[in-house]
């Protein structure tokens, strides 16, 4: 999907397979990415990001604009939308009941502490093994994945913002074995901390969560929307074709 190999599953599917992966123990740790219209339009101008998300071993349908692409532009459409925002709360309930744990990495440390403890309220039985914020530079990555990897976590959630969060997972997957997933989230600590909020249900259903968002932070916004929504929608009609969606989540690569 729009140069992406792109996972069919849903959101529970999604949810199961991470928590599968985490219980298999996989040598490194399964690369878990979204896309979405601003990924899309990301693809191909940073080599860097192209290549984590070339080794990705499950990219999901974030966005609105991949699911209804899926349905339009090709045979095999994709199950459902896989919003993170969603899918962590999937995750979390199975995680729950397996006795499985999670780091929360990036935010700002006051949101990041905000963000753990409502994870906390909402899912008691949850092991959150660790957390810390997401302003470290470059050469302090080796102490934050020793921090990750002594915190016996099974799954991190790293939320440092495209295409930084897709770099820092594939440049640092081998020195975070013992991992079970790395799962990027963007903005996803926000939602939890309550400083945004989501779309109404019927806004979400109809693929205008992106224009509620703008509403509700046009200068921030404004010209990532005007951006990347043209050139996400090029790539999706120019690539897809030649990109077909997987049929399934897969084993990870270093298994």
């Amino acid at each position: 999907m729009g140069g992406f190999s792109t996972a069919l599953a849903d959101r529970d599917e999604l949810a199961v397979w991470m928590c599968d992966v985490c219980e298999a123990r996989p040598k490194v740790p399964a690369l878990v990415f979204s896309s979405n219209g601003q990924g899309i339009a990301l693809s191909g101008g940073n080599a860097k990001y192209d290549a984590a998300m070339s080794a990705a071993d499950v990219i999901h349908a974030d966005g609105m604009s991949v699911l209804m692409a899926s349905k339009l532009l090709t045979n095999s459409p994709i199950r459902g939308r896989s919003a993170t925002t969603d899918l962590f709360h999937d995750v979390a309930r199975h995680a729950q009941e397996r006795g499985l744990s999670f780091f929360v990495l990036g935010a700002s440390e006051d949101q990041n502490a905000r963000a753990v403890t409502q994870i906390r309220r909402l899912y008691p039985a949850l092991n959150i093994v660790g957390r810390r914020n997401g302003y470290f530079e470059e050469a302090q990555s080796g102490e934050v994945c020793a921090q990750i990897v002594a915190s016996g976590a099974d799954v991190v959630w790293v939320g440092l913002g495209k295409p930084k969060q897709e770099i820092w997972c594939h440049e640092n997957r081998a020195a975070l074995a013992g991992v079970g997933c790395l799962k990027t989230c963007g903005g996803l600590y926000a939602f939890l901390a309550g400083d945004s909020l989501r779309a109404p249900k019927w806004v979400q259903r109809i693929g205008f969560e992106w224009l509620f968002r703008l509403m509700g932070d046009p200068k921030r916004l404004w010209r990532r929307y005007a951006l990347t929504n043209v050139q996400a929608a090029v790539r999706l009609m120019r690539d897809t074709r030649s990109n077909p969606v997987c049929t399934s989540p897969h084993r990870p690569r270093g298994d």
